[in-house]
């Protein structure tokens, strides 16, 4: 590997790590844009699905472990290095899981691509959290949905709290952006799943809304389901086009799960589908 020993955190190699903003490593690289993985697992998931890798940052102790399982994939790539105490000035580093990766994005595939093969997608609106972003997709990955559509008011899948998170399984199942409406910005556009052949199944609590368990869910042959913000769910224009309203039964007078929480229910429920 090529290891490089850094004198100083502010110094210009260390700016993806120590003082770029999301936003701004969007715009950083001579691609398009850079964003950082975290932890060795996550950095070999993004490397073994052909993310390219920009600059790593570590501490020393965490070389041997590096070299030892990514070596072989990083081909040259500077790994800045520096003590510990100077490390742990970079605000988040102590929390990290040792390992920092600067990785150029790729150019996202059109939704149509996405679903060209896919039975079972889910697609995301508004979500606004890193962590519950990345728990989604972890759930998405493990649970049998073939894609996940991220609309263009979600959160980055890429943030770095996103990919660690998802234990890298953002690198693993099929995603892209897919746009929101040009009369509403905050409301998907499902016309492009419409025109796919999929069967929408918003996930709202409405008077009509059916159970998860209703047997026609499963036995839609293409189906996305939609899930919506933290807040506030899917916006009203979104769940009045959808086919299903779908709720989870609950108890106690609980009213709903947090939107992570249930698209792991959600997932494991809508992704069977019926022999009959």
């Amino acid at each position: 590997m090529n290891i490089i020993e850094l004198s100083s955190i502010s110094c210009p190699e260390a700016a993806p790590f120590t003082s770029l903003t999301e936003a701004q490593l969007r715009h950083a690289g001579e691609g398009n844009g850079l964003f950082i993985a975290e932890s060795i697992k996550v950095i070999i998931s993004a490397l073994e699905a052909g993310y390219s890798p920009h600059s790593l940052l570590t501490d020393r102790k965490h070389l041997r472990d590096l070299e030892l399982q990514a070596g072989f994939l990083l081909d040259g790539t500077p790994v800045y290095t520096a003590p510990s105490d100077m490390l742990e000035s970079i605000t988040g580093f102590s929390l990290s899981r040792g390992v920092l990766c600067a990785m150029e994005r790729i150019t996202l595939p059109p939704v149509e691509s996405v679903l060209t093969n896919a039975r079972r997608v889910a697609v995301l609106e508004g979500i606004g959290d890193p962590t519950n972003t990345g728990a989604i997709f972890r759930s998405a990955a493990a649970l049998g949905m073939d894609a996940v559509l991220v609309s263009s008011s979600c959160c980055d899948p890429l943030h770095r709290r996103s990919a660690r998170v998802s234990m890298g399984t953002v690198f693993k199942i099929p995603w892209t952006v897919i746009p929101c409406r040009a009369d509403n910005r905050k409301s998907v556009d499902i016309a492009p799943l419409k025109q796919a052949g999929f069967t929408i199944a918003a996930t709202a609590l409405t008077e009509d809304s059916v159970s998860i368990c209703d047997s026609r869910l499963q036995m839609e042959e293409r189906l996305a389901v939609l899930m919506g913000s933290e807040g506030n769910g899917l916006e009203p224009q979104t769940v009045y086009e959808s086919d299903y309203r779908v709720k989870i039964p609950m108890s106690h007078g609980v009213d709903s799960l947090n939107v992570a929480a249930a698209s792991a229910l959600f997932f494991w429920e809508l992704s069977k589908k019926s022999s009959k």
